[in-house]
């Protein structure tokens, strides 16, 4: 089987491309994991307090499990590492930053948190009395 020097040559040129945006999109991934602040204000909770504190932490978290689903779907497909570096790491990344000052506002406020709200129990059903049979009911 002889191959033309000119495919060969094209298709080391498309690895050579596909090695270097690997590498690259690696580093992004990289850089993201140690800047996750610098997406996120830093004063965005000073002025919380540990209700509103704690519902969005609540809320951050399931941002950030959402983010990590979709990423996690995004890279089963072809091209899937790019369209979810591409399309989900920014957000995931600010995601991250604001949990991490949401945290630190919690830890400044020395918050607690709330236990599970008891339901309150629920009066068991009474049915009434049956009439006896033949029984006239008053009127």
């Amino acid at each position: 089987m002889i191959v033309s020097s000119a495919h060969s040559r094209s298709v080391l040129h498309a690895a050579a491309v596909l090695a270097l945006l690997g590498l690259a999109l690696g580093g992004c991934a990289g850089i993201g994991e140690n800047m996750s602040t610098a997406f996120a204000d830093p004063a965005k909770y000073d002025l919380y307090d540990c209700k509103q504190l704690e519902t969005e932490r609540k809320q951050l978290a399931i941002r950030a499990a959402d983010l990590q689903g979709l990423m996690a779907k995004a890279e089963t497909g072809a091209g899937g590492a790019v369209v979810a570096e591409l399309a989900y790491r920014n957000e995931y990344i600010a995601v991250r930053g604001q949990t991490q000052f949401a945290e630190e506002a919690w830890q400044r406020n020395k918050c607690q948190t709330a236990p599970p709200v008891a339901a309150a129990p629920t009066p068991p059903v009474i049915a009434p009395a049956p009439t006896a049979h033949g029984a006239r009911a008053k009127r």
